[in-house]
């Protein structure tokens, strides 16, 4: 099937660049130390850990969210820290996608509607939203439904993934993807998550607390005591 559009992490820049981070919690307590991640579009990542390890902290400073104590965050050759209210909100909504651990859909709304309503939330017209919004949501198998919530839980994190990629994200963000679904769904919106960048160009960055998911990535990596370290144990900086 013909890809409905294609990411671009832009001017040859990785779609993700991760350097030096530290983050400190409010009690003083380090989460992360000189943190260092680099991903390419195209590439996937799964990241694992314990809870409390600061996995979804790390998405966070990733989304500007939250701010780290010194370091480098860059998404799509931009600096995340130097971008400040709507400047940063326009810049989430056209260079990177969020898929939460219960999509977060409007219940109320159709499929069409939650994923074509992010980008009129962008600036697109009304006419190219809605229609790629159809085609996103018909690529990814998702069927026609009055409402969201008459989906099942699979199909609705589908919808979400349509609405993460209906702006041609250079990165696209899932914490907890699957942590809401049965087996079956978990095994299928998985599978479709790490065929992301070959359908559409981006990246992927991932962080679960399930193994097997996270076993579907290029790489796996696991934030512990303030470090990505391999399988091995060896600490991961920039990848080239």
């Amino acid at each position: 099937m013909a890809q409905v559009h294609e990411g671009d992490a832009g001017a040859g820049q990785p779609a993700l660049e991760i350097s030096g981070v530290s983050y400190e919690l409010g009690d003083g307590r380090e989460l992360f130390r000189d943190l260092a991640l680099e991903l390419k579009a195209g590439e996937t990542v799964a990241v694992t850990g314990s809870s409390g390890s600061g996995k979804s902290t790390l998405l966070s400073c990733v989304l500007g969210l939250q701010r780290p104590r010194s370091g480098s965050i860059r998404v799509a050759g931009a600096e995340v820290a130097a971008l400040r209210g709507r400047q940063l909100a326009e810049f989430r909504r056209s260079r990177l996608g969020m898929v939460f651990q219960f999509g977060e859909l409007l219940p109320e709304l159709s499929p069409t509607d939650n994923v074509a309503l992010a980008a009129l939330l962008a600036g697109h017209g009304r006419k190219r939203s809605y229609r790629r919004a159809a085609a996103l949501l018909g690529e990814l198998g998702v069927p026609a439904a009055a409402t969201t919530d008459r989906l099942s839980g699979g199909e609705r994190q589908r919808t979400a993934v349509a609405r993460a990629l209906v702006n041609s994200p250079a990165l696209l963000l899932a914490d907890e993807p699957t942590g809401a679904l049965d087996a079956a769904a978990r095994d299928k919106v998985a599978e479709l998550l790490f065929t992301m960048p070959s359908r559409f160009g981006c990246a992927v960055l991932v962080v679960t607390h399930d193994l097997d998911v996270a076993a579907r990535a290029d790489r796996v990596l696991e934030l512990r005591d303030g470090q990505l370290t391999a399988d091995a144990g060896a600490p991961i900086g920039r990848v080239a």
